[in-house]
């Protein structure tokens, strides 16, 4: 109870000064742990005086061998910084790293190659069919298996030959009336068995049902679907190939060290050699021409192990053999196939590569032949649509070719395919394949070519597209630009199907925005809506309307310009669907989140984004997950942070309140609009200085009161707590006392209201913490908030401490105590003459009541039974579960008071010592705690006025824990 009445008197500039650190002067000479390292290699070339005194001027260390250099040999990227001192050291790494990328590049297939695996899905996603299908399974013979054991080696070689006759002449059982998806399961069925067979060492039943799926590759007789048989049955092979290829490799490891990557066939042993070139000999016994040629390129990687020319030698011979091949579409995937295994194994050797795509052209006529002509009537399968089975084959044999390739090549390919009558499957194939920085700059050229095109054969709007695609990753002549628009576009602004036309429009808005002003975008904008609106046909159309929308704010994201584009909005209405539409909104939020960089009060952008906004808000309902509630709500808080009115503060104030009426729906956005108000109110306040005209003092009311009716609708308690603190402070800060009153009030009268538990990220968690927290800054503001004239003395922590008193906390729970001792904190401050602060403006108690007795004796009250309770609490501690707790607590508490009161009162310094003893009585205390906190006292005690810490000091004992 004498607390109060002893409280320490303060001096707290003083206390300020003694507590900064000592400054001590920086020579800027001496080594710095903060200052940039630069690591010089002891191995780089001898700098010139110049060099080196600005290279070593940065740290004493850089003359200290660098531990990571001296392991990485110079190879790091510290080192490479280092090396950029001496720019003839820097030329030759670069020179080097690029003649290695160069080799690499020739040798190996790099990233920016696009490998098959990325094309396998879309082939059989597109080429389906709804006919029958038809397939021949391999069916093991008894008699083969019998006869693999006899002993002889001359008896086995003869049986394994018998049984590849055996294969051909009809060990199969054909199924019939396939569905699409009976016939994938059987070839992965027939994959499986492979491996099955593989691994139980059954390598001729292996190698026949690879035969056999090979054979399917000549069957055409559901069209359609050749591409994705293809897909299916090469993956098969390719299983295969790497079987035998591992098996071999298996064989050459002596010791259990296997070869390297880059072996020569001279380090193969003789078994390995012998088992490789027996695989061939059996591919070479096929009698059929397309499984022999199949199974041979599928192990074409084996020959490394005998000759360092097999490859070379073979990819010729291969190549001839597919001129055998009579169906030009069969012939053309053998092609592709060829390719596809040449460019893994070997994909330098590009002039075969080369030969393989001239045999093609030279053969290309057979395809308008009477053969594939009466083929396709027999089948009812029309030319524009057997011309597309082509396309993937053609696509990725003139991607083998271009990659990399010189602009001769290229030319004379491009040339070869002029000279071609019906050339628009080659030319699209060629748009596809080839660079896009050759397309673009014979964009004109290009053009030409596609006019010439027979319009039966290969729709020419795909032709277009292509073109289009292309020139969205390379520009074209700046001269050509307009005709290559103009061009395409009377192309596709002509083709009736709405399908084809969007597919093509959202490839060539990409082009028209990159390259034009808002009236030719606003035009092609206009010409989608004009073929999208009619019978709803955008609504089959959501995902390219998208990506053109999303095409155009990717191009125009000043958004002053873009909402000018006069059917930018219009355009956006055929987003009828509201997942979709809000999709839309979302990209064009994130568009002026991530680009507008200075805020606006454009009404222009004002108005449409206040739309956008609304809609994304009215998408939420109660089924709308949490986590899309905050994306949405962070977009709109974007929006609302962008909008200044500069000094019209009335104004921004309507928009607030107008955008709390359009957005109630979400809690984090009625928080930042009274984050914002409340701003408003503190910028209206420096404009003015702190003082107030009767305008904006009305004002000022007017924001505070926009916080005091929003604030209740919020549903997070601790949200709503913090905001009316927050609140109270800016109303106390722009002297509207009786507005700060009631923000005060209602804060103390939801403090009963807090939940034992609360939702932290989606986890219930107990509030304690929380509160304490609220508390201790509730706690902090109420020290400078002069009391009301009509309400008594400290009326506010009166209320705050019966709500305190009253509150359930739980059972294990100190947090009341802690509050409790906090404040006496707040108490002691406010005891003092001078309060530690002040808000601009606004006196407070200090001032109001000039340390009168009366009021003094008040405080002194309220401390008496804050204190009772505190020690009461202690005493129902004594518990033997409990002692711990108690300990903390007495430690806190004893801390309290060396901080607060004035120990020359012998009841002060009395119940000190007991706490202090209390705290270490049952062998609880941290030992480390206790001898800092004795250190402490004694350091205390030899500043000026704290002599009487000496003696206190001496009557407090350490205790050991034994």
């Amino acid at each position: 109870s004498c607390f109060l009445r002893h409280a320490r008197s303060r001096n707290y500039a003083s206390e300020s000064e003694l507590c900064k650190l000592e400054s001590v002067p920086l020579d800027f000479g001496d080594y710095h742990p903060l200052k940039p390292i630069t690591v010089t290699e002891s191995k780089t070339k001898k700098m010139n005086r110049k060099e080196s005194t600005s290279s070593t001027s940065s740290s004493s260390s850089s003359s200290v061998m660098d531990p990571l250099s001296s392991v990485l040999d110079g190879t790091d990227p510290l080192s490479l910084f280092a090396a950029a001192a001496d720019p003839v050291t820097v030329t030759s790494t670069m020179d080097g790293a690029r003649r290695k990328r160069d080799k690499d590049d020739s040798s190996a297939v790099g990233s920016d190659f696009e490998p098959w695996s990325s094309k396998r899905g879309e082939i059989l996603a597109r080429y389906t069919t709804t006919e029958k299908l038809s397939i021949n399974l391999y069916m093991g013979s008894e008699k083969g298996k019998a006869a693999t054991s006899g002993s002889a080696v001359s008896e086995k070689v003869r049986t394994r030959l018998e049984e590849l006759d055996d294969l051909e002449e009809g060990s199969q059982k054909e199924l019939l009336n396939l569905t699409q998806q009976d016939y994938m399961n059987r070839i992965e069925e027939l994959n499986q068995s492979l491996k099955d067979a593989w691994s139980s060492d059954q390598k001729v039943k292996a190698l026949k049902i690879v035969i056999q799926c090979s054979k399917l590759l000549s069957d055409t007789t559901v069209i359609q679907f050749y591409p994705s048989k293809f897909v299916l049955i090469t993956d098969i092979l390719d299983t295969f190939g790497k079987l035998v290829y591992e098996r071999i490799l298996s064989m050459c490891a002596d010791n259990r060290v296997s070869l390297p990557d880059n072996f020569s066939p001279e380090s193969v042993n003789d078994t390995a050699k012998e088992t490789c070139l027996n695989w061939f000999f059996k591919i070479a016994s096929i009698r059929e021409l397309i499984p022999r040629f199949y199974v041979e390129a599928a192990i074409l990687k084996c020959n490394k192990f005998l000759s360092k020319m097999g490859i070379s030698e073979c990819l010729p011979r291969l190549t001839s053999m597919i001129r055998g091949i009579g169906d030009p579409l069969v012939a053309v995937y053998a092609r592709a196939y060829l390719c596809r295994v040449g460019m893994e194994v070997a994909p330098q050797l590009k002039e075969s590569l080369n030969k393989n795509f001239f045999d093609f052209l030279l053969t290309f006529k057979q395809i308008h032949g009477d053969t594939v002509q009466n083929q396709l009537v027999g089948q009812c399968v029309e030319m524009p649509l057997y011309l597309t089975l082509y396309s993937p084959a053609i696509d990725w044999i003139l991607q083998c070719i271009a990659y990399h390739a010189p602009e001769v090549l290229l030319t004379e390919m491009m040339e070869r395919c002029k000279k071609l009558g019906n050339n628009a499957l080659l030319l699209n194939s060629v748009m596809s394949a080839f660079r896009a920085e050759f397309i673009a700059a014979r964009s004109m050229d290009f053009i030409a070519m596609i006019k010439e095109c027979d319009e039966s054969g290969f729709p020419k709007h795909l032709l277009f597209r292509s073109l289009g695609l292309n020139l969205a990753l390379a520009d074209p002549p700046e001269n050509d630009r307009l005709q290559i628009l103009n061009e395409a576009w009377k192309v596709i602004t002509k083709l009736k199907n709405p399908q084809d036309y969007v597919n093509c429009a959202e490839v060539w808005v990409e082009y028209t925005c990159r390259h034009f002003t808002k009236r030719e975008v606003n035009t092609v904008l206009a010409d989608i809506i004009k073929h999208m609106t009619p019978d709803r046909a955008f609504e089959d159309a959501y995902p390219q309307l998208q990506s053109i929308i999303q095409k155009v704010i990717t191009y125009i994201y000043d958004f002053s310009l873009l909402f000018s584009v006069e059917k930018f909005l219009p355009f956006l209405d055929m987003f009828q669907k509201e997942s979709v539409r809000v999709e839309v909104c979302k990209c064009i939020m994130e568009s002026f989140i991530k680009h507008q960089q200075e805020s606006t009060k454009d009404p222009v952008i004002l108005n449409a984004l206040l739309h956008i906004c609304k809609t994304m808000h009215d998408s939420v309902n109660a089924l709308t997950l949490e986590d899309e509630k905050r994306m949405l709500a962070t977009l709109i808080n974007g929006f609302i942070k962008m909008v200044s009115f500069g000094r019209d503060f009335e104004q921004q104030l309507s928009f607030y309140v107008e955008a709390r009426s359009m957005f109630c729906n979400l809690e984090p956005v009625l928080v930042q609009l009274i984050h914002s108000v409340n701003q408003l109110a503190m910028e209206t306040r420096k404009v003015m200085k702190g003082n107030h005209s009767r305008k904006t003092a009305a004002f000022v009311r007017a924001c505070v009161a926009f916080c005091f009716i929003t604030i209740p609708s919020l549903s997070s308690i601790f949200t709503r707590l913090n905001l009316y603190l927050h609140s109270g402070q800016v109303a106390l800060a722009n002297q509207c006392l009786s507005q700060a009153d009631a923000f005060f009030k209602a804060a103390v009268s939801l403090v009963p209201e807090v939940p034992k538990m609360i939702s932290v990220d989606g986890k219930m968690r107990p509030s304690d913490a929380f509160l304490l927290e609220f508390l201790c800054n509730f706690f902090s503001t109420l020290l400078v908030v002069p009391d009301h004239p009509e309400q008594g003395v400290l009326f506010l922590v009166r209320g705050l401490l019966n709500v305190i008193q009253d509150y359930t906390w739980e059972d294990n729970s100190d947090d009341k105590v802690r509050i409790y001792t906090n404040v006496l904190h707040l108490l002691s401050a406010m005891t003092q003459e001078a309060y530690i602060y002040h808000v601009d403006k606004v006196d407070s108690n200090d001032t109001l009541y000039g340390g009168d007795s009366k009021f003094l004796a008040e405080i002194s009250k309220l401390c008496e039974t804050v204190i009772a309770q505190i020690l009461d609490h202690l005493k129902t501690l004594g518990k033997e579960e409990t002692l711990k707790r108690q300990s903390q607590l007495a430690l806190y508490f004893f801390n309290t008071i060396v901080a607060h009161g004035d120990l020359r009162n012998n009841k002060l310094n009395q119940l000190s010592v007991n706490l202090w003893n209390l705290a270490q009585k049952h062998g609880f205390a941290d030992t480390k705690t206790m001898v800092k906190t004795l250190e402490y006292i004694k350091r205390r005690s030899q500043q000026p006025e704290m002599s009487h810490f000496t003696d206190l000091a001496l009557r407090l004992p350490l205790q050991s824990r034994t």
